[in-house]
């Protein structure tokens, strides 16, 4: 089978030896965004920012970028300027943040939120009020000015981990919220409370991207830049286009395009 080669493949990119910085490793080398996505999440993790668990999701997140061929598909950019027009539009949006998010794209992600007036909250599947505070302190690092999540004084219907627990003033009063790196039970129970969900996850068979309103699927590291460049480009836009664009939008075949995309491969300079 095609996936069972290409995962194959994966494996046996050869990679530089372990580095003490992102800087050593080669921009030359044929996996270098993935090389340097790898070691922000070993980073994140020897800081205490991010899950051991995030390293395996990580793992999964790179077998399926391989396969998209490490590049944003066009049903991808699509989707992006669609959320984008939802944040434009969007009355008290809120970018979610876990750790994976705070290890790989910090800055870019307080530039999302400054460009469309959105909250940006930490909430974490493995909660502990230190990891909290260390991510709170990476994103004030990286030009955040205030970032909630310590607070944890509301909780989302229906789940029964800790990421139920969210701050009143953010997620739980959001209308819009975005959700990289999401997971399924709290991406349907956002959508049971009514909330447009914006969700960035590689693999289009995922539970979360079915739950949202409008899945991108994509890299992050790719997809919040470029979703921050749609919304400087459509600012200005007036409500009514930005709904005509949003209600133009089919989310099921923006899946349906992805998972055709990674079965039947797309078009990438052989490595």
């Amino acid at each position: 089978m095609r996936l069972d080669r290409e995962l194959h493949r994966v494996s046996e990119q050869d990679a530089p030896a372990s580095v003490d910085s992102e800087d050593e490793i080669p921009a030359d080398h044929p996996r270098y965004t993935d090389l340097v996505t790898r070691y922000r999440i070993e980073q994140g993790i020897e800081r205490g920012i991010t899950h051991l668990q995030g390293m395996h999701a990580e793992g999964r997140a790179s077998a399926f970028d391989y396969l998209l061929g490490e590049q944003t598909i066009p049903s991808a950019d699509t989707a992006t300027r669609v959320a984008a027009a939802e944040l434009l539009r969007a009355d008290h949006p809120v970018v979610s943040v876990n750790g994976n998010v705070a290890a790989l794209v910090p800055a870019e992600t307080v530039e999302l939120a400054e460009t469309v007036g959105a909250a940006i909250e930490v909430n974490l599947f493995h909660r502990s009020e230190e990891r909290i505070q260390r991510i709170v302190a990476h994103l004030e690092d990286h030009g955040a000015t205030e970032v909630l999540g310590l607070e944890g004084n509301a909780r989302i219907p229906g789940l029964s981990h800790d990421r139920a627990r969210v701050d009143r003033e953010g997620i739980y009063k959001a209308d819009v919220v975005v959700v990289p790196l999401e997971d399924g039970d709290r991406a349907q129970a956002l959508r049971s409370m009514d909330k447009r969900e914006i969700v960035i996850d590689l693999n289009p068979l995922s539970r979360s991207p079915r739950a949202a309103h409008v899945p991108i699927v994509d890299n992050v590291v790719r997809a919040i830049p470029n979703l921050t460049e749609h919304a400087k480009d459509l600012a200005g836009t007036d409500d009514r286009r930005l709904s005509a664009l949003i209600d133009e939008f089919d989310p099921q075949q923006v899946l349906d395009q992805a998972e055709r995309a990674i079965r039947d491969g797309v078009d990438r300079e052989e490595t």
